[in-house]
């Protein structure tokens, strides 16, 4: 486990932090409470990568899709889902198979879905209103 405490302005370090860290991992499951800043964080990384597209929170798509130098990452919202077969329904199954990046939000309304390998990411906001990055590669 490895973990990494940053002020939230400088948000950009810690998805840089997330990118050396990675290795070849490419399924990235966020867990945080409401607030914590997933999908702020999410929107760093994809910085990180030189996303080309807006970076937004896929809440009622489920899913979005940004295009950057060396592929497609899909951006996942699980928060909203009644019951794991509407991720199916969705084709996630595809998406995990596509070796593209796919990044995760509520990632444990689908926990019988999730596949063998994946680097679990989660964040906090600490009482000094830092954030806290842990690391756990399954």
């Amino acid at each position: 486990m490895i973990t990494f405490i940053y002020p939230e302005k400088e948000i950009a370090k810690a998805a840089e932090f997330l990118l050396l860290n990675l290795q070849t991992q490419k399924i990235l499951l966020f867990y945080g409470e409401m607030g914590a800043g997933k999908t702020t964080f999410i929107k760093a990384f994809c910085e990180a990568l030189n996303v080309e597209d807006t970076v937004s929170s896929p809440t009622f798509s489920i899913v979005n899709e940004y295009r950057y130098p060396n592929g497609i990452i899909y951006h996942f919202d699980f928060y909203r889902l009644k019951n794991q077969a509407e991720a199916l329904d969705i084709g996630l199954e595809e998406y995990f198979d596509s070796g593209e990046y796919c990044l995760i939000e509520w990632p444990e309304k689908i926990p019988n879905l999730l596949p063998e390998n994946y680097l679990e990411i989660s964040l906090e906001v600490l009482p000094d209103q830092q954030r806290k990055l842990t690391l756990a590669k399954i």
